[in-house]
């Protein structure tokens, strides 16, 4: 079983998507011992965003650009990284009501049409099958459902959302918010998610 770990938060050891996803990983080395896992820290080794270079290449146009060339192989591990695994752990913290770039870069380079997902007669179908995902979500305030600021919210929505446009729909968000909200309120946050991880049995 292969298990790809993405972590995207700029926070280092203070960040809680750090921590969550961390022991989301360990949970699943405990349900699976012999679990293989990749590790990617996108906050500390970005790819680039797109640009129209990337798009003459993935077109086929030879680039003599050793940064983009780089960066171009970076994309196709992304890709083979995805293609390997069955388990996604993703540690996505909420920036300004979304995902952080380094996220967002990944995002753009494994969405790929003929690859990840195509268009049919009927609309899109994602070619992701038979994976799961844990997404550790950090917010520093409150954005779930029923809360006066959920319309803000385009964090889990796009990253669900978009996975499940890939074809992986089987999702767990894990979540701590308000985590701005005092020491105290952190603290019970984080502890709630913990006990939702401790609480995974697959």
């Amino acid at each position: 079983m292969q298990l790809l770990h993405l972590d995207s938060s700029i926070l280092g050891a203070a960040s809680v998507s750090r921590q969550l996803s961390s022991e989301i990983v360990a949970r699943q080395q405990a349900l699976h011992p012999d679990i293989h896992i990749t590790y990617r820290d996108l906050a500390a080794d970005p790819a680039l965003h797109l640009s129209g270079t990337h798009l003459a290449a993935f077109q086929g146009v030879a680039s003599d650009d050793a940064y983009i060339s780089a960066d171009l192989v970076k994309g196709g591990a992304y890709l083979d990284e995805l293609f390997a695994a069955d388990i996604l752990v993703i540690g996505v913290p909420m920036y300004n009501l979304s995902v952080p770039t380094p996220l967002k870069a990944w995002i753009d380079r494994i969405s790929v049409a003929g690859k990840t997902f195509h268009y049919t007669a009927t609309g899109p179908e994602g070619l992701l099958k038979n994976k799961k995902v844990f997404i550790a979500s950090a917010r520093g305030g409150v954005y779930s459902a029923g809360s006066p600021a959920a319309a803000l919210e385009h964090q889990e929505s796009y990253l669900t959302g978009l996975l499940a446009f890939l074809g992986i729909a089987d999702a767990t968000v894990v979540r701590a918010e308000g985590v701005a909200f005092g020491p105290g309120a952190k603290e019970a946050a984080v502890a709630q998610a913990l006990e939702q991880i401790a609480s995974i049995t697959a």
